[in-house]
């Protein structure tokens, strides 16, 4: 199939040129169709309208010079002929039509930075406050990464219908509430980019630690979350976006290690440290130090500076405890919680020895915090090992196991059960 303005002798694989071509451009086609016709459905009708154009007409008239534009273009048109012709039965959608056609051409296929900021107002829009979490989290995966219904609900274990009809809630609740399809002023943008960059992580932890089912990882999540983050740092390369992709890197460089071949648990001091992607780690720790020297970072940003510094250390024994420990205490200044303050605990042990680490976790449990939480008890039920307390230990592990979801979680706390029997 020959090229827009091509001599004809170049025979191209029309279906390969397509596919390439939906699999680079059309989550940004969407973003801007999205911005021309002002409705999700309606667009999404409309890049699947100009696909088919596409394949339809591009072997005879070849593919044009900017594929990306004429898919907007014929998109844009596509949606006119279909309202048009809903108009006959809805006199409202003519005016529609109107306003659509109205649009000056040169509107359509602007430069690259344009076509940047639709993909950004479509982040925001999909994580808007005005919608619940997990519809932020099911719409941004749907619209921004392309995801199908179905590839959702499997990867969070949830029935296609329940998510489609997420989907379908968020977008009218976007439509009849007229969220503004657009980035938020600088005054917001602080308040606003925590959501989206919550949304981002949730995304990936879905992914890296999936919180039920039979996989401990789930590649696809984790992926397409670094993919957000990706965008997110170079249309908006504030410190914490930054930071949140290097804390992404840095947790996927060891995907490889967090498991056996038979699919266990292989806990950070005991995973193979020469397999971990040096590639991903040294990415990671530029943007880290990047971040951190803005003064203007957050607790993203502070969780990869702790990541990284277990990715540096070239033993587990090697690790620099006291600087893990002094960095969650500024993650526990800037984000106080309860888990970062078992998170401490845990370093402190390793700095201080098991004693410390254990007053410090039951601290946090005597005030009732994290007693639903299993990987609290696991902690602690580990800590008690170390110390020789085997009572302590098993009835720490039991109760772990009577709040783990995940079967791989589950078969580890077994394992550590059995070997408190020997």
């Amino acid at each position: 199939m020959p090229t827009a303005g091509s001599t004809g002798s170049d025979v191209v694989d029309i279906g390969a040129v397509v596919d390439g071509v939906y699999r680079a451009e059309s989550r940004r086609v969407l973003a801007t169709l999205i911005r021309l016709l002002g409705d999700f459905d309606i667009a999404e009708e409309a890049l699947h309208d100009a696909f088919i154009a596409a394949v339809e007409q591009w072997p005879g008239e070849g593919v044009p010079r900017n594929p990306r534009a004429w898919l907007v273009s014929t998109g844009r048109f596509k949606a006119i002929d279909r309202i048009r012709r809903r108009s006959k039965f809805d006199v409202s959608l003519e005016e529609v039509a109107e306003q659509i056609e109205a649009i000056p051409a040169p509107e359509i296929a602007n430069e690259h930075t344009h076509v940047e900021d639709d993909r950004l107002r479509l982040i925001f829009t999909c994580c808007h406050p005005a919608l619940a979490p997990d519809a932020q989290v099911a719409l941004t995966l749907r619209e921004v990464c392309g995801l199908t219904t179905e590839e959702i609900a499997r990867a969070h274990l949830t029935a296609p219908a329940t998510v489609a009809q997420r989907i379908v809630r968020a977008k009218a609740k976007i439509r009849d509430a007229r969220v503004p399809y657009e980035v938020p002023g600088r005054s917001e943008l602080s308040e606003r980019l925590d959501g989206v960059l919550r949304v981002v992580y949730l995304v990936f932890n879905e992914g890296y630690l999936a919180s039920s089912g039979e996989a401990l990882t789930r590649h696809n999540l984790t992926a397409e979350a670094i993919r957000l983050g990706r965008l997110l740092a170079e249309l908006l390369p504030e410190p914490e976006a930054v930071g949140l992709l290097a804390l992404m890197l840095l947790h996927e460089s060891r995907r490889a290690t967090r498991a056996s071949p038979s699919g266990e648990i292989v806990l950070l001091a005991e995973q193979d440290r020469s397999l971990w992607n040096r590639a991903q780690i040294g990415e990671a720790i530029v943007l880290v130090e990047a971040a951190l020297s803005s003064r203007r970072f957050g607790s993203y940003t502070l969780q990869a500076a702790i990541a990284a510094v277990h990715a540096e250390a070239p033993t587990a024994e090697a690790t620099d405890w006291a600087q893990i420990v002094g960095l969650y205490d500024a993650l526990l200044r800037a984000d106080p919680s309860p888990v970062v303050e078992l998170n401490r605990a845990v370093a402190l042990a390793m700095r201080d020895g098991p004693a410390a680490g254990l007053a410090a976790i039951d601290a946090i449990l005597g005030r009732g915090e994290l007693v639903d939480y299993h990987l609290a008890h696991s902690a602690r039920a580990d800590l008690c090992r170390r110390l020789g307390d085997r009572i302590e230990a098993r009835r720490s592990y039991t109760k772990a196991l009577e709040l783990a979801r995940q079967a791989t979680e589950r078969r580890f706390l077994e394992r550590r059960l059995a070997e408190l029997e020997k």
